[in-house]
């Protein structure tokens, strides 16, 4: 009996010991930052004002369906999805989109105003650019129209060939 109890605490301070070990590891392993004095939520708190403040500035400005923040939120993914050249992302966002019974057409007008901007839109170190760009095509998709260009009179006497 003497030997089985022997064994059993052998084992036991055999386990003891390679427990305290390896918790030794963990905690000379653990890659702890010092506070920084900011909860780790402010950024995104400030995050989410920011957005709400964005959703409340389209229905401010717009009425309709498109107004909706779902309808906003929802079409400035698919407006994203698509300047990145994500089509199935998109489609099934858009079908998304429709589901909540928001206007499709403003979709395109909304896209359709971003692609007149040009392609230098699409800067993927800049995503509150192209958010803000989003935001005020969604507002007014339709751009203030150019000025009509001025033909230059020819001089008498030469020709156009």
């Amino acid at each position: 009996m003497r030997k089985s109890v022997a064994r059993g605490a052998t084992a036991l301070a055999l386990f003891v010991a390679v427990c305290v070990s390896a918790s030794g590891a963990f905690a000379q392993g653990s890659d702890q930052k010092p506070p920084d004095g900011r909860p780790k939520d402010a950024g995104r708190n400030e995050d989410v004002r920011k957005r709400i403040d964005e959703i409340a500035e389209v229905g401010r400005q717009l009425t309709g369906p498109a107004a909706n923040p779902e309808c906003y939120w929802l079409g400035q993914r698919v407006i994203n999805l698509l300047l990145r050249d994500d089509l199935d992302t998109a489609f099934r966002h858009l079908d998304l989109y429709d589901r909540f019974g928001c206007p499709g057409g403003h979709i395109q007008a909304t896209f359709r105003c971003l692609v007149r901007q040009g392609a230098e839109i699409v800067d993927p170190k800049t995503p509150g650019q192209v958010n803000d760009r989003i935001q005020a095509c969604w507002i007014n998709p339709k751009p203030p129209e150019p000025a009509p260009a001025t033909t230059a009179e020819q001089p008498p006497g030469t020709t156009s060939r």
